[in-house]
C-alpha cells in the first residue's frame, strides 16, 4: 500500500513539473531584414497546442502545434503581401515566461528568429 501511494505521489510531482505554454504571448520576430510583432493566445492540452495569433492590421489565424519537453512547435497558414504562406515556429521554452527559436515562411524559404514573452 505504501509503495502504491509513493508511486502516485511521484506521478503527481512529475505531472506538476511538466512545462505549460498556455496563455497569452507577445512574439517579436526578425526574418529577411524585417522585424514584426504578433500576439498569440495558446492553449495546451497534454502535448497538443491550439489557439490564435494576430498581427497588427491582419485577421487572426488559428494555430496548432505540440510541446515535447521544453521544445515548442506551432504552425499556421495565413496571407502575406506575396501570397498564401505557412509559418512554422520552432522554439525552446527557456523559462516559464520565455520561448525563443526559429520562424520559417515555408513557401518563401525565409527563416528568421523569434522571441516570445508572456503577456500580462
Amino acid at each position: 500500500m505504501k509503495r502504491a501511494f509513493c508511486g502516485l505521489l511521484l506521478l503527481a510531482a512529475a505531472a506538476a513539473e511538466e512545462p505549460s505554454v498556455s496563455g497569452k504571448w507577445k512574439i517579436k520576430r526578425s526574418a529577411n531584414g524585417n522585424d514584426s510583432e504578433q500576439e498569440c493566445s495558446i492553449t495546451q492540452k497534454d502535448s497538443t497546442l491550439s489557439g490564435t495569433c494576430v498581427s497588427a492590421g491582419r485577421e487572426p489565424v488559428k494555430i496548432n502545434g505540440k510541446m515535447d519537453g521544453k521544445n515548442v512547435t506551432w504552425t499556421y497558414k495565413g496571407d502575406s503581401p506575396g501570397g498564401a504562406v505557412t509559418v512554422v515556429y520552432k522554439g525552446t521554452l527557456e523559462s516559464p515566461n520565455k520561448i525563443s527559436g526559429t520562424v520559417t515562411a515555408v513557401e518563401f524559404s525565409v527563416e528568421g528568429e523569434f522571441s516570445a514573452t508572456r503577456a500580462n
